[in-house]
């Protein structure tokens, strides 16, 4: 707890709507909150302090001093928030990752304005449109707007006093016919500031005012049997048409709004943003945020939606979230969680758009940071199967026999989510006789985790039986004997339907198909199966072999043992040669063993 006594601070504070700061012993500012109500928001941080995770505590304290600034309502606390985070980049605040400076494109404050795209915003009296996040939308827009409206390129002082005198001379771009020569009055001020406003309509999204206007000029052409201008007005129309076929169109009722979106994983947050205007989503962005306390995703978004708004120009007043925000002012701005028609399909594209794009950049970040996805993958099966723990180490159970004979068990162990090879482990059974399952897994789960307790060994966070109740009561049974059915947890997977069951639990648990934390249990499973089938393959050959040339008159079990050790086969034994025998076999040996497999005697 920092040593200022925060009681009598927040006697100092209001019932009332603001902007609370945190400063720590060096004055230095840390943290910046918006609250309904100050006091009650405040007071939280300290009353509250047993209920907050390890990074609040922290911050909390740190604090050493605490200002704050009243507003009228909790819209205007929010936006307020937004400058001073902005202004000031506290160290516990979330901000959003995008270094980057968009371009804008704009029509310069001038006669005969040029248009053009930069990424510096002057305030010169220049209307500015944007910014674009795809620099390559903003080169499409562009490249229509030229296609559609000659415009002039050069940066030449077009007064009136200047074009009269005639000081300027048409250039290479009047020749080719992308400029009407308004230098040398070719083209007058009146035509050109009607393209101007033409273009301005189009930057606004209004696109169907343009066509109409084009449609418009197109008939008066014709009327005036001036063919060759409409036919001018018609590959205009043409150009439009197919510019307006690459926006996503949306009802055109929708005249005005944003639409906002977040999905998260962890410590990382992405929110998509959309803006449509006149039916047309004319900009979108998705940006990542990284949590520095415990913020929640509502949170997150309310820190996200003014400084998104700030960077895009955005003055909408209606704005799309996929949640209630807790947000109440004026009717500035009026937020919409919509659950049909056209807003709540704008909804829907937006959260498939955040969700591929956290998919993206999480794979990024995994294959640069193996550990992420590991802590990811460990967390996410905590979730699924209830564990109160990171199961970073993980072993399964399978047993193998034929009718009862040869019977083995294999454990297979895994380590932060991946296989331990060096910590495979088989058992030959010893005290079942016959098809027993329920007593094999029994044994094998016994010996397994008494030679860890001997050894001093740590247990498993996680231990998986493949196969039903059955299996899984005979486990819990040896780990009751050996006291330890309490230091870890127990589930058995059944085969058909991928069931998993909990000791004592009635029901089976159903994890979805396609979730990682299955197919991890499945890799388990089916790792367990292949080694413990390999191993009884082995023992089974092997004691085929072994009791095949132990029928050999004078031949006993050291010199079997002696012959696969030398010959690695049977078969290699059968086909070896006198002198080859020799090394281990005398000679009445190998006579008998020739007369068995029906050779003729050496």
């Amino acid at each position: 707890m920092s040593s200022f006594d925060y009681k009598v601070e927040l006697q100092k504070i209001p019932h009332k709507p603001g902007v609370y700061q945190y400063f720590d012993k060096d004055d230095v500012l840390i943290y910046i909150g918006k609250a309904k109500d100050l006091r009650n928001r405040v007071g939280s941080y300290f009353m509250n302090n047993h209920l907050l995770n390890g990074k609040t505590r922290v911050l909390v304290r740190k604090i050493n001093r605490i200002a704050f600034t009243i507003v009228d309502t909790e819209i205007d606390a929010w936006l307020l928030e937004n400058n001073l985070i902005k202004k000031h980049q506290p160290r516990y605040n979330v901000m959003l990752k995008d270094d980057k400076t968009y371009p804008w494109i704009v029509i310069k404050n001038e006669r005969f304005p040029r248009i053009f795209w930069t990424r510096q915003y002057i305030k010169d009296g220049s209307k500015y449109y944007g910014p674009y996040a795809s620099v390559g939308m903003m080169h499409i827009v562009l490249d229509m707007i030229r296609e559609l409206f000659p415009l002039r390129t050069c940066n030449l002082h077009l007064s009136k006093e200047n074009i009269e005198k005639g000081k300027f001379k048409v250039c290479l771009e009047y020749q080719i016919g992308n400029c009407k020569g308004p230098c040398e009055a070719y083209q007058s001020e009146e035509d050109y500031d009607q393209n101007v406003e033409d273009i301005k309509d189009i930057l606004n999204g209004k696109i169907g005012v343009v066509n109409n206007r084009l449609k418009n000029q197109l008939n008066e052409a014709v009327e005036q049997m001036n063919y060759e201008a409409a036919h001018r007005f018609k590959i205009k129309l043409e150009k439009l048409s197919k510019y307006q076929s690459k926006s996503t169109v949306v009802n055109s009722s929708i005249s005005n709004v944003d639409v906002f979106s977040i999905a998260s994983e962890d410590n990382y947050a992405f929110v998509n943003f959309l803006k449509v205007v006149n039916g047309v989503i004319i900009q979108t962005q998705t940006l990542e945020m990284k949590r520095r306390l415990d913020e929640t995703d509502a949170e997150l978004l309310e820190l996200a939606i003014p400084e998104i708004r700030g960077r895009f120009n955005s003055t909408s007043k209606e704005i799309i979230v996929p949640f209630t925000m807790e947000i109440e002012g004026n009717d500035a701005i009026k937020f919409t969680v919509p659950k049909l028609g056209e807003k709540r399909k704008l909804l829907d594209l937006s959260l498939k758009n955040v969700a591929y794009f956290k998919k993206e950049r999480l794979n990024q970040y995994e294959k640069l940071n193996p550990e992420i996805k590991t802590e990811r993958v460990l967390t996410q099966m905590q979730k699924d199967l209830r564990l109160n723990v990171l199961p970073r180490h993980i072993e399964c159970f399978d047993n193998s026999n034929i009718q009862g004979n040869y019977p083995v068990s294999a454990i297979v162990v895994f380590k932060d989510a991946k296989p331990s090879k060096k910590d495979y482990r088989h058992f030959n059974v010893k005290t079942v006789e016959g098809p027993n399952d329920f007593a094999t897994m029994e044994e094998a789960v016994f010996r397994r985790y008494r030679r860890l307790l001997d050894e001093n060994e740590p247990l498993p966070q996680l231990v998986i039986i493949d196969g039903g109740k059955g299996q899984l009561s005979a486990a819990m049974k040896s780990l009751r004997l050996l006291g330890i059915e309490k230091k870890l947890t127990v589930i058995g997977i059944a085969k058909r339907l991928e069931e998993l069951y909990y000791p004592g639990d009635q029901y089976p648990l159903y994890l979805d198909k396609k979730s990682e934390t299955l197919r991890i249990i499945q890799h388990l499973r089916d790792e367990a199966h292949r080694f413990g089938i390999t191993f009884h393959r082995n023992q089974r050959s092997r004691k085929t072999f072994v009791s095949d040339l132990e029928n050999i008159p004078g031949i006993g079990k050291t010199t079997v043992e002696k012959l696969l050790k030398e010959f690695k086969s049977v078969k290699k034994v059968k086909e070896a040669s006198e002198d080859d025998l020799k090394k281990v076999l005398n000679t009445k040996q190998i006579l008998a063993l020739k007369d068995y497999y029906g050779a003729e005697s050496p």
